[in-house]
């Protein structure tokens, strides 16, 4: 492969044999697991897989807090943003309709609209004129809109014992769960009007929506996406107010009822949990066995986790207790707190929603991954062997919108000009410290519902910060070390191990310690914005010796001191990087009796965040003093995250 900079012509070339690693016409049908899809067989397809780009967090106006704050974005408006064509947001005219008109430069592969399933029925009758409910004193006050309208609806989210409002939904709540009826069926009808079933296979809609579970403020919200058209009726906080009630929930409602239906549920931002979406328990447990069958029923129903997105990144963070390993600088990317902060060690809090509360080392991921590793130790079950992913989180429907150059936020009128999106946040501490949020990627045989729904489920996915940066991860005993120029390097990449995602088996003979290819392309970007080059390729292993975890990062290819830069006031590049990378590394440290896994982080060279470009364009006198905040990087390195492959004495 290239490792220095290549006329565009031979990147485009590089990135067909990386990403598509070689198409075919298919005359057969494309249908994997489960019951076959009704679709044209595509035509794109391969076995050696393709890589898509997607978005799997996405609100329109009705999520509540999304209406509330002036987003008028419609399912299908939604849906054909994600395939190009453009949507008008905030603030609005008055005729109510948007005056900012945002389009893709270039569309997504694939999307899921998960508006939040807690008062779907809510927000269309307070909405509608004549609806049930409408000229209740809380419809009423939502239609205020803004934070007053936010905080009514979300602070309902949090109570230890959730309920409707009765004056919008009767004392039985009939009259609400009706009306989300309706609205589900209009949810399922947009994702199928928007899934493309020819031979084209252009684009692929999920039916799916968000459980929002905040007790005591702290976040525990799923994204549930379902694989094909067979889906009950969503699950919501107000009835299942645990996230073992929703996973069992989706079993007796999907998985156990014989027609086809399957469900994951993608838990995201435990950045915002206080530890509470990855603290280590099992309610209701007496024995290890029922300890492990629950750790079981986790990992089946939730096997990634969204790592990145627009409420910042869930990686890891330097100087939280219990995480052995050296200060790792790339944990600064996007974080939404700094210290000080109250450590939650071993325990949990609450607040992290609206940015309080302590901070805990199983709010990241990596950690998390850890923790899994500890659990794999003492039950012989991982309950977090997870996948990972990014998404946007956007409240504007407008899916796939992370372009830093070109954002104009996320959340309607809360931050529809560059005075609010520079601000510390209207509603709780944001503003400035928000993103675009980023993409998910996966290695699939084609764009099509079960071919995408089957690489979230065996984890062969990555995620990036918006970026469509190409990664692939293999794991295996006896690679050679000449494979990066080996032609065939992804069929011997499989044919010798396994891909992200997946588990290492028993250690041969033959072999001391495992080797692994990590390989990346740059995005190649397009016509009128190029993609940025390289920087570096790391792999970072997590390992319990003796009962306590650690953690290392391993630049493996590319140059950490490459020289390369940006002006921070004209947001120039300068400075060398690679069109791609790639290396075969060997484990230097590896031990048979430990636990252990590996993921790559890709890192671009840097680039001005969003808001120097948008402090860069107000005259020095108007900048606010978030432009100058010491804590709000001016340049970031783009990035992806791979799934990782895990090791085990037991494999």
């Amino acid at each position: 492969m290239p490792s220095r900079t290549t006329p565009r012509r031979a990147l485009v070339a590089a990135f067909a044999i990386l990403v598509a690693g070689g198409c075919a016409d298919r005359s057969g049908p494309p249908n994997g697991p489960g019951l076959p899809e009704n679709r044209e067989p595509c035509l794109m397809h391969s076995d050696l897989r393709n890589a898509y780009y997607g978005d799997l967090h996405v609100h329109t106006t009705f999520s509540f807090d999304a209406n509330a704050f002036d987003v008028r974005t419609t399912l299908d408006q939604a849906y054909g943003f994600a395939r190009g064509e453009p949507v008008a947001l905030p603030p609005l005219d008055a005729s109510g309709q948007g005056t900012q008109v945002v389009r893709l430069e270039r569309p997504l592969d694939f999307a899921a609209i998960t508006d939040h399933s807690e008062f779907l029925g809510e927000v269309e009758s307070c909405t509608t004129p004549g609806s049930p409910g409408y000229d209740s004193a809380t419809c009423q006050q939502f239609r205020g809109g803004g934070n007053p309208a936010v905080t009514l609806f979300g602070g309902r989210l949090s109570a230890a014992q959730p309920q409707r409002f009765p004056d919008v939904c009767g004392t039985d709540n009939r009259a609400c769960l009706e009306v989300a009826g309706q609205v589900w069926q209009r949810i399922q009808d947009a994702a199928e009007a928007a899934y493309d079933r020819s031979s084209s296979c252009a684009f692929t809609s999920f039916v799916a929506y968000e459980y929002t579970a905040n007790p005591n403020t702290s976040n525990m919200h799923r994204n549930v996406i379902f694989r094909n058209e067979h889906v009950p009726f969503p699950t919501t906080f107000f009835e299942q107010p645990t996230p073992q009630g929703l996973w069992r929930e989706l079993k007796a409602t999907c998985l156990d009822q014989g027609n086809g239906c399957d469900v994951l549920a993608i838990p995201h931002n435990p950045n915002e949990s206080n530890g509470n979406m990855f603290h280590v328990e099992y309610p209701g447990a007496v024995t290890l066995d029922d300890q492990r069958a629950q750790a079981e029923f986790r990992v089946a129903m939730e096997p990634v986790v969204e790592i990145y997105q627009h409420k910042g990144d869930s990686e890891c963070m330097n100087g939280l207790s219990g995480a052995t390993g050296a200060p790792d600088e790339q944990c600064d990317f996007e974080k939404r707190r700094h210290p000080p902060f109250e450590d939650c060690g071993d325990g949990t809090g609450l607040g992290g929603v609206a940015s309080g509360g302590c901070v805990s080392r199983l709010d990241f991921v990596r950690n998390v991954l850890l923790a899994g590793l500890q659990e794999q130790e003492r039950i012989g079950v991982n309950p977090y062997r997870l996948g990972i992913i990014a998404s946007t989180d956007t409240h504007n429907g407008t899916p796939g919108a992370t372009d830093e150059e070109t954002w104009i936020g996320h959340r309607g009128e809360d931050d529809d000009t560059p005075a609010k999106r520079l601000s510390r946040g209207l509603l709780y501490p944001g503003g400035i410290l928000f993103s675009p949020g980023g993409l998910v990627a996966v290695w699939a045989e084609e764009n099509s519902r079960s071919s995408i729904f089957d690489a979230l489920r065996r984890r062969e996915v990555f995620g990036t910060s918006g970026t469509r940066i190409a990664v692939r991860l293999f794991g295996g005993w006896n690679y050679p070390s000449t494979l990066c120029s080996d032609p065939a390097l992804i069929q011997k990449g499989y044919a010798g191990g396994v891909p992200m995602g997946g588990s290492l088996g028993p250690r041969p003979a033959s072999a001391t310690a495992p080797s692994f290819i990590v390989s990346a392309l740059r995005d190649p970007g397009s016509a009128t914005r190029p993609g940025t080059l390289l920087q570096r390729l790391q792999v970072i292993k997590g390992w319990i010796d003796g009962g306590t975890p650690h953690h290392q990062v391993f630049d493996v290819a590319g140059d950490a001191e490459n020289g390369a830069t940006a002006d921070e006031t004209t947001c120039e590049p300068s400075g060398p990087g690679a069109d791609s990378l790639c290396a075969v590394w060997t484990d230097p440290a590896f031990d048979a009796a430990q636990q252990a896994y590996y993921y790559v982080r890709v890192l671009e060279n840097p680039t001005c965040r969003w808001s120097t470009r948008q402090c860069n364009a107000l005259a020095p006198q108007d900048r606010p003093d978030t432009c100058s905040d010491p804590q709000v990087q001016k340049l970031i390195q783009e990035r992806a995250w791979s799934s990782p492959i895990w090791y085990g004495p037991s494999a």
